[in-house]
């Protein structure tokens, strides 16, 4: 199995968890191996301020835009072109949406507890298209997975990495260990 058959990856995890800086990293290292490689990070934050400008994070708003997401998601995978998804995606539905379209599809979840991410959060200056501070609007209502509305962490992620106890690039190196093994890619591309 070629590399760059189409495959897709989702890392979710609660804001603050590190999904972006792991995502950025783990582009990083595929690119190092591979500088051919296309591959595509996919953020809800960057569609959201297209698709709805004024959010309301409402149930219904988070279901359609999930919806595109795992769609573009699936489109880019079909055309050989590797997919990141770097989304909270607080619902297993929305996660599951894509492992069912996609057939080379692995979940990886950063696993960082609550208070090490609104502490991240609130000195965040970069927040790579994500609301800023998102804690500090959850106490002033609005809808924040883990926060105020739920966040169903996944039941069996094919990677779990623990984001207050590794650093991103750390982070990344499982990852990736974890989907040569799991997509069989060809390794001869590490020699």
């Amino acid at each position: 199995m070629e590399l760059n058959k189409g495959w897709a990856i989702w890392i979710t995890g609660l804001p603050g968890s590190g999904k972006s800086t792991i995502a950025n990293a783990l582009l990083k290292k595929l690119q190092e191996y591979n500088n051919r490689l296309k591959v595509q990070i996919l953020r809800t934050d960057e569609l959201r301020k297209i698709m709805t400008p004024k959010p309301t994070y409402s149930e219904e708003e988070r279901s359609k835009v999930y919806g595109v997401f795992v769609f573009i998601g699936k489109l880019l995978v079909q055309n050989d072109i590797n997919v990141i998804f770097d989304a909270t995606a607080n619902r297993r539905k929305y996660r599951n949406w894509a492992r069912e379209k996609i057939d080379k599809f692995m979940e990886v979840f950063i696993d960082c507890p609550i208070d090490v991410c609104i502490e991240r959060e609130a000195k965040r200056e970069n927040t790579i298209l994500a609301p800023k501070d998102i804690y500090k609007k959850a106490l002033e209502g609005w809808p924040v997975p883990g926060w105020s509305v739920p966040y169903e962490k996944p039941l069996k992620p094919e990677v779990v990495v623990k984001s207050d106890e590794l650093s991103a690039e750390d982070c990344a190196k499982i990852i990736l260990k974890k989907m040569i093994e799991y997509f069989v890619f060809d390794l001869s591309f590490l020699r």
